[in-house]
């Protein structure tokens, strides 16, 4: 009770008595429920929630929030579910409660499962009350700063999701105070040795530093008075371990190479201020080339606003200046949190807020598109470590992407429908290819056309989660449509050697059939025998005769051929062992989570596949087929100078386009060249094949099988 009384004459500063006396309320339920319970500390459960419900008093949180603290492990840790919380103190706190919970009553297949089960869970919660990350964020810091109780390998992976999921969440919420002391913690639990080393490290050349700091301090504030620049405060600011950890580790540094272990902080009363100070300060000590970066003109996505300079300070050694207003620094400080903390008489919402909230609107984009929770957790992932970039749309709008972000980025940025149907970019009004990757103060625009759709390669050069689910979610859907019309078209063709169609097959034994399978619609049985799933005959013979799967496999049947036009999609492959083309004696074979793969009848592959029958499908070429195909060609030549560009003309010339080719070097008079192109089918590979025979320098010309 002593913990609470603490806490009551803190919260007595800034909230009402009523609003107090709910909080005491929420305080003597908690209790109770938590009675008997302990922690592995050998404390009484109750302090945690308490320190937690302190922590956001020291941010001035809204009462509810206080009360949501004070709750928020009732429902994971004790008997008592929502909808107890929500009888006692209403809707609001309930779902406050319910967001920062876990997901205790759903079994998950693994440790990795159920993380990004919770993660996703509370990601939601946050989207529709702000709150919910806070007081989370809170729960944890609390947690953190208890760890000693716990075994090392529990400390090793709480730190782990900490530095990974937790200070990112923090510092893309502006809060920097938590993001420091997330990562110095877990870097002390997760890394002990490399902590106590570098630790040790700073400490020794603290001496030598803060000499240089002191004497900047003083030459700063001389000049700065003689300039009028005030009013103002100048402080020194020490790098974070952590931080100087991962500047070391990415940039391949040692300790005495890094420039900002030390800093200088101007703190002024207005926006113009700190470019009078910024120029005061490089005329007194030359700036470090590259080393300046304007974040007030362009402020992190999180709203971190400030002036960033590297100067040569006393006796040449580089030392870091931030430039920014008391409220600046306030909101570097807490961000969102200030919202709390600093509130403005209007009532007007912060910058950070903004953000967040733009942010949260974007995971829910990503929530949309994402089928389980280690996918959704993976994309917003990806949006926790932006180092930004900031570019312009024409109309002269700034966007800031993560460091690294693509034209593709930048259109899904704009909008979903812009990156779908995106097929070029310009940068600066050049025309460049959608792989190129951005960079501060450039213009983009996108070009789109209808009927243009993603490509599956953008997978390859995407770094932002809202980019990257959407390509994701439109191949899926691309691939279960494809998949639904081929599944269609095997079933119809199984039914017809049974002399049925679709339109024969009685309601009661499609839904028998979907009962037993556990589908929930036709369409999605024809989408699994599209995907090789499920076996079209089979099918057939249960819809047809209401057979069992041992009846329908004991008497499988053979399905006329199905043609191939080309135009199946991602659920038809051909094979690379042997690489069809039209024109091919072919053989087709289901499988799982593929569909249909074609391979030519003599392919070596083949016999090994006949083995299970049940998956065989007679496939044959249609009378028009559309599209090219590749085909590998193996071209012995005399070694000539020039004969890779006389290969070259001559292919072009049939129309052949080359994808790929390998040299290998036989001997000094001979090489074997082998070439990937693409063939529209037999014909037009036998023109190839006349033409090539026509050179002289060709020894031989063969097609790799």
């Amino acid at each position: 009770m002593y913990q609470f009384a603490d806490l009551r004459e803190q919260l007595s500063n800034y909230l009402t008595q009523e609003q107090v006396a709910e909080i005491s309320r929420a305080y003597f339920f908690a209790a109770d429920a938590h009675q008997g319970q302990h922690r592995s500390s050998g404390e009484p459960y109750i302090s945690h929630p308490i320190e937690v419900a302190r922590i956001l008093a020291n941010m001035h949180m809204d009462h509810q929030s206080i009360m949501a603290a004070i709750l928020h492990d009732v429902i994971e840790d004790t008997h008592l579910d929502k909808n107890a919380i929500a009888e006692q103190f209403g809707d609001e706190i309930a779902e406050l409660v319910d967001g920062v919970s876990k997901l205790a009553l759903i079994k998950f297949e693994s440790r990795a499962e159920a993380q990004a089960g919770n993660l996703r869970k509370m990601m939601l919660a946050m989207a529709k009350d702000i709150r919910v990350i806070i007081i989370k964020l809170a729960d944890r810091l609390h947690n953190m700063r208890t760890l000693e109780a716990l075994s090392p390998e529990k400390c090793r992976r709480i730190a782990r999701e900490t530095l990974e999921i937790y200070a990112p969440i923090a510092n893309r919420l502006g809060m920097n105070n938590f993001r420091v002391e997330f990562e110095d913690i877990g870097f002390s639990y997760l890394y002990p040795v490399r902590y106590r080393v570098l630790k040790e490290a700073v400490r020794k050349a603290r001496g030598n530093r803060r000499e240089i700091i002191h004497a900047l301090e003083s030459n700063l504030k001389t000049r700065l008075e003689q300039e009028t620049v005030y009013p103002f405060v100048i402080m020194g600011r020490e790098k974070h371990l952590y931080s100087l950890y991962k500047k070391m580790q990415k940039k391949d540094l040692s300790l005495s190479e890094i420039m900002d272990v030390y800093a200088i902080r101007v703190l002024v009363d207005k926006v113009d201020t700190c470019y009078r100070a910024l120029g005061v300060i490089h005329n007194l000590y030359k700036p470090v080339h590259g080393r300046f970066k304007d974040y007030i003109a362009i402020p992190k996505a999180n709203g971190y606003q400030s002036l960033h300079t590297t100067v040569l300070g006393p006796f040449g050694i580089p030392v870091e200046v931030q430039i920014r207003t008391e409220e600046m620094d306030r909101m570097a400080e807490n961000g969102i949190a200030a919202h709390w903390l600093y509130k403005s008489s209007n009532g007007s919402i912060s910058d950070a807020e903004t953000r967040a909230r733009e942010w949260l609107k974007g995971i829910l984009e990503i929530q949309k598109n994402t089928g389980n929770s280690l996918e959704f957790i993976e994309h917003v992932k990806i949006d926790l470590y932006p180092d930004e970039v900031y570019v312009f749309t024409p109309n002269g709008d700034i966007l800031s992407l993560p460091g690294g972000a693509t034209a593709v980025d930048f259109a899904y940025a704009v909008h979903t429908d812009v990156g779908n149907a995106c097929i070029a970019a310009k940068i600066d009004r050049r025309l460049v290819p959608l792989s190129t990757r951005l960079t501060s103060g450039q213009t983009v625009e996108i070009i789109i056309a209808e009927g243009a759709h993603p490509n599956p390669g953008w997978l390859s050069f995407v770094v932002t989660g809202k980019a990257r689910s959407n390509i994701r979610h439109w191949l899926k859907t691309q691939q279960q449509s494809e998949a639904r019309n081929l599944g269609r078209r095997l079933i119809e063709r199984a039914l017809a050697t049974l002399s049925k169609n679709l339109k024969d097959i009685p309601e009661r034994h499609v839904s028998k059939l979907l009962i037993e399978l556990k589908l929930e619609s036709f369409d999605r049985l024809c989408e699994e025998v599209g995907l090789g799933n499920q076996i079209a005959p089979l099918i057939a013979r249960r819809l047809a005769t209401e057979s069992t799967a041992e009846e329908a496999s004991s008497s499988l049947l053979l399905s006329y051929p199905l043609a191939i036009r080309g135009t199946e999609g991602m659920v038809l492959s051909f094979a690379k062992c042997c690489r069809p083309i039209p024109g091919d004696p072919i053989v087709g074979f289901l499988s799982a989570g593929r569909g249909i793969v074609v391979h030519r009848e003599i392919c070596k592959n083949v016999t090994e596949m006949q083995q299970t029958p049940e998956k065989y499908i007679f496939v044959q070429w249609a009378d028009t087929v559309e599209g090219e195909f590749p085909v590998e060609l193996r071209i012995d030549v005399l070694n000539r100078r020039g004969v890779l560009a006389t290969l070259a003309n001559v292919l072009s010339e049939c129309d052949a386009n080359i994808e790929n080719v390998h040299i290998d070097e036989r001997d000094s008079r001979h090489n074997t060249l082998v070439f990937l192109v693409q063939i529209k089918n037999r014909a037009h590979l036998a023109k190839v094949f006349r033409r090539l025979r026509s050179i002289d320098i060709i020894t031989r010309v063969v097609r790799v099988k």
